[in-house]
This record gives structure tokens, C-alpha cells and sequence, in this order.
């Protein structure tokens, strides 16, 4: 079992990377804004569950051939940006539109949002690389049970950060909540929310290690 001490100095240091906005605030963001609360917070789940995909990734090794290898970091890294590009235009082009009245599509739209958070978290090779780095610091090797202890301290991570990004998710819903009141403000709003997330695309594209 990991030690109280360790677990604290760790859930400090994912507090203070989380509450700095970064990539999964601006995707939170960008979706309630072009797609509501219900989006923003399938997204977010998604996403989380995408973020611990990765912990078990680096708690098994995977993790490692990522941060070692520029090949794989490239690749995860083009994937992940083409595909917030990709959710960027689908906002841009479905900006204005009011959400499905009807249980059942409501649903099916909730399942997609968080099928597509759980992709654009699980192709972060940031993320990856800052649980290959970080989480080995936490752990003592003299207790045992290595990959269990990681996959803890994941949950820790990803238990901050769906609190924190729900709370952007929230507070950016409201805000587009005001703008439904005009159609033409809902059509703003949802260009904006379409091109932060297509920004996000490009700047992941370009950005992070070039060797």
C-alpha cells in the first residue's frame, strides 16, 4: 500500500498541473460550448476513462516504449491531433442546433460524446509520457506491487481531473445556456467552441518533442 505521505505529495502535484488549463479543459470547453452540458460532461468522463487507459499502459510498460521511442510519440500524437481537428469541424457544423428532445437519441448522443472523450484521452502521448515520468517517483519498489501502486495513484490523477474539468464543463454550459437564448448568439458560440477545439488539433499537431 502506498504510503499517506506519498499519495498527498502526488495529489498535490496533479492539483497543481490539473488546475492549469491545458488540453483537456480546452476540449471540455470547446464541447460545451458548441454542444451543451450533457456533451461537456460525457466528454469529460470519457476522457477520464481515457487518461487511466494510459496509467495501466505506464503501470505495464507500455508507457515506457512511448517515452522512449519518437516514432510512437509521433504517431499517438498526429492521431490525437487529427482527431480533435476532426471533432472541431463536426461542432463548427452542427452550431445553432438544439440538442435531441427524445430519451433515446439524448442517449445515444451521451454514448458518442463519451466514446469520442475516451479517444481524444486515451491518444494524448502527453499524458502518457507525464505518467511514464511521474508516477515511477511515487512508488516504492520495497512494498511490492508496483503496477497496483500506479494504477492508484492513477486514480487519484483522474479523480482531480474529473472534478476539475467538470467544473470548467459546467461553467462553460451555463455560458452557451445564455447565448441559446438568440439563435444567432447559439451559432457564435458553437463557431467558437468548434474552433478552439480545432485550434487545440493544430497546436497538438505542431508542438512537444521533435526528436
Amino acid at each position: 500500500m502506498v504510503s499517506v505521505d506519498r499519495l498527498l505529495a502526488f495529489a498535490a502535484m496533479s492539483f497543481l498541473l490539473i488546475v492549469i488549463p491545458g488540453p483537456s479543459v480546452l476540449f471540455t470547453v470547446g464541447r460545451a460550448l458548441a454542444q451543451g452540458r450533457r456533451a461537456a460532461l460525457s466528454s469529460v468522463a470519457g476522457n477520464a476513462l481515457g487518461a487511466y487507459v494510459l496509467v495501466v499502459a505506464v503501470a505495464f510498460g507500455i508507457g515506457a516504449v512511448v517515452e522512449r521511442s519518437a516514432v510512437a510519440f509521433t504517431v499517438l500524437k498526429l492521431a490525437g491531433a487529427a482527431y480533435l481537428v476532426y471533432l472541431g469541424v463536426k461542432a463548427w457544423r452542427q452550431r445553432g442546433s438544439v440538442p435531441a428532445a427524445i430519451d433515446g437519441e439524448a442517449a445515444r448522443g451521451s454514448v458518442r460524446t463519451l466514446w469520442e472523450g475516451f479517444a481524444v484521452g486515451v491518444a494524448n502521448p502527453k499524458t502518457m509520457v507525464f505518467f511514464a515520468a511521474v508516477l515511477p517517483q511515487f512508488v516504492d519498489p520495497g512494498i511490492g506491487h508496483v503496477a497496483g501502486q500506479m494504477m492508484l495513484l492513477g486514480l487519484i490523477f483522474v479523480g482531480i481531473a474529473l472534478a476539475s474539468d467538470s467544473a470548467w464543463g459546467l461553467g462553460a454550459s451555463a455560458a452557451r445556456d445564455w447565448f441559446a437564448r438568440s439563435p444567432g448568439r447559439l451559432a457564435v458560440v458553437g463557431r467558437i467552441g468548434g474552433l478552439s477545439m480545432i485550434g487545440l488539433g493544430v497546436t497538438v499537431a505542431v508542438t512537444g518533442r521533435k526528436d
